[in-house]
């Protein structure tokens, strides 16, 4: 089944962790149709914009796939509206050229740099809601000396 053009109900929902625990990662009837409204306001334009395939690291969780990574209980993922894009060894775009790419001509609800430094994050996390206005939230993710992490508010580098 396709959400999009370019992108397989298969790839959404692809992990490796659920995988090797067994867990079922299947959506919900109302998952789905969050994930194809994702597909078409974020992963179709980003692949048409660039012309090539587009890596998506994460997509959907299940509610036990997500507990069993440590997510948020209130993670977009969960709920088919979010997905990690991480272009690592997959050749140009890069990940810094999606989030500026995303930032700067998509509606989206948010868009995090994920970790990385100042020049590339390590993956894009960009979400839409199925209902309602999107945020336009952009936000940045870092991790504190313990290892935490914590979310501040984007700044133009």
């Amino acid at each position: 089944m396709n959400l999009s053009d370019n992108l397989t109900l298969e790839e959404f929902i692809r992990s490796n962790t659920a995988k090797r625990r067994g867990i079922d990662n299947s959506p919900t009837p109302e998952h789905l149709e969050s994930a194809k409204k994702l597909a078409k306001n974020i992963f179709q334009p980003i692949r048409e914009n660039f012309g090539k395939p587009i890596f998506i690291s994460s997509g959907y969780r299940s509610a036990a796939l997500n507990k069993a990574i440590g997510g948020s209980p209130t993670s977009q993922h969960s709920k088919g509206e979010a997905i990690d894009i991480d272009q690592d060894g997959h050749g140009s775009p890069n990940n810094t050229e999606i989030f500026y790419w995303i930032k700067d001509n998509l509606e989206f609800d948010q868009l995090i740099w994920e970790f990385g430094d100042d020049k590339k994050p390590d993956w894009v996390h960009v979400s839409f809601k199925p209902n309602g206005a999107q945020r336009k939230e952009i936000l940045r993710a870092r991790r504190d000396s313990n290892g935490k992490t914590y979310y501040e508010k984007w700044k133009e580098i």
